[in-house]
C-alpha cells in the first residue's frame, strides 16, 4: 500500500519508519527541506529522532501536493495548531474514500473539536481514523514492545487500518469509542503538565500518584460527558496513556510541567524545546469544554491557571492542602 505520513516530528517519524517495515510504500512530508533531504540521504532525522538509524526505503519530501497525491492511506502527525491548514491544502490532491488516520492528540482550540471531527468538516467523505495510546516513539524505534489503538466508528475500516499498522513487537488494538479514545488522548497532555510541576517541586512520588489517579478520574469524566464510554478510559487510549505521558522523562508535557515547577517562565520552556507540547493549548479548550458541560475538573482549571500566569506552580500545589473534607472518590475533586 501506498501510506503518506504528513509530519516528520519523532513520531511522525517513528510510524512512517514503522510502516515501511512492514513493506508499505511510505512517503513522510516534512515542513522543512533539510529535514526531508537527511531522511533521503542520511536516512536520519537528528531533530527529532537522535541516535536512529531509519529504513532505506522510506522516501521524503517537502512537497505536499506530491504527498497528497502518493496516498492511498493518509496518516497525519502535525500539530492540533496546524492540523486544519494542512488537511485543507491536501484536499485537492487527495483520492477520493481514503482513510485519513489522526496522530495528533489534542483538541482545536477556537472550535473545541476533536482532530477526526476536522478530518470530517475538511474531508467528508474520507473514513476518520485516530491511532491513540501509550506510544513513546524512541521506544518504538528501539523495538521495545508497545499496544496502540486505532479507534473509529466502523470497525471494518478500523480491523483493515489494524493490518496495516501492526508489525513485531507493536500491538494494534481496535476501538470503536472514537470521542472516549481522543479525550483521553488530548486531556492526558494536561494531567502530565501537572504531575511534571509535581516532579520538579519534589513533593513526593505520593503527591504524583494522586496526581495521575484524580486526573484519570477527571479526564473519564469528561469523555463520558461528551459520549465517550467510562471503559475507554480505563484502557490503553486512557490510563495507558496516560501513565507513560506522565511518567517518563521522554513527555514532552512532564517536561514543560517540570520546569514550571522549577520557576522557569513558560515562554522560555517552549522556546528552549523548539517542540510543541500539546497540553499547553488543549488545557484552553479543556476550560471551555469543562464549563459546557458544568463539570469541576479542578485539575485541568488549576493548570489552566498556571498557564495562563494568573497562579505560580508553587501556589497550584498549595491547593493540595485545601481544608475542606474530600468527598466520595466518585466525585470530582
Amino acid at each position: 500500500m501506498r501510506i503518506t505520513v504528513l509530519g516528520a516530528g519523532s513520531w511522525g517519524t517513528t510510524v512512517a519508519s514503522v510502516l515501511t517495515r512492514r513493506d508499505h510504500e511510505s512517503l513522510i512530508w516534512a515542513r522543512s527541506p533539510s529535514t526531508a533531504d537527511e531522511i533521503n540521504a542520511k536516512h536520519s532525522n537528528e531533530r527529532y529522532l537522535e541516535g536512529f538509524h531509519l529504513p532505506v526505503r522510506l522516501r521524503a519530501t517537502a512537497d505536499l501536493a506530491e504527498a497528497a497525491a502518493h496516498a492511498e492511506l493518509l496518516v497525519v502527525g502535525v500539530p492540533t495548531g496546524a492540523f486544519r491548514a494542512t488537511l485543507e491544502q491536501v484536499r485537492r490532491d487527495l483520492h477520493p474514500w481514503i482513510p485519513v488516520v489522526s496522530l495528533s492528540k489534542g483538541l482545536e482550540r477556537d472550535s473545541l473539536l476533536r482532530m477526526t471531527e476536522v478530518i470530517k468538516e475538511v474531508l467528508p467523505g474520507h473514513p476518520a481514523a485516530a491511532l491513540t495510546g501509550p506510544n513513546l516513539a524512541k521506544e518504538i524505534m528501539a523495538g521495545m514492545a508497545a499496544a496502540t489503538v486505532i479507534a473509529t466508528e466502523d470497525l471494518t475500516v478500523a480491523t483493515a487500518i489494524q493490518q496495516v499498522f501492526r508489525r513485531g513487537m507493536l500491538r494494534v488494538y481496535t476501538n470503536h469509542d472514537v470521542i472516549g479514545c481522543e479525550v483521553g488522548g488530548a486531556l492526558k497532555n494536561v494531567v502530565a503538565i501537572a504531575t511534571g510541576i509535581a516532579q520538579g517541586l519534589g513533593v513526593g512520588d505520593n503527591t504524583r500518584a494522586g496526581v495521575i489517579s484524580r486526573g484519570l478520574a477527571e479526564l473519564t469524566t469528561l469523555a463520558v460527558a461528551m459520549g465517550g464510554e467510562p471503559s475507554t478510559l480505563a484502557g490503553l487510549a486512557g490510563m495507558g496513556d496516560l501513565v507513560a505521558t506522565c511518567i517518563s522523562p521522554q513527555s514532552r508535557n512532564r517536561h514543560v510541567g517540570e520546569q514550571l515547577g522549577r520557576g522557569r517562565r513558560l515562554d522560555d520552556i517552549l522556546a528552549e524545546m523548539g517542540q510543541v507540547a500539546e497540553g499547553v493549548k488543549t488545557v484552553h479548550a479543556a476550560v471551555r469544554l469543562a464549563d459546557q458541560h458544568g463539570l469541576a475538573m479542578p485539575i485541568t482549571r488549576t493548570i489552566h491557571r498556571v498557564v495562563t500566569g494568573d497562579i505560580t506552580a508553587e501556589r497550584a500545589y498549595g491547593g493540595l492542602l485545601r481544608t475542606h473534607p474530600a468527598g466520595h472518590e466518585s466525585e470530582p475533586g
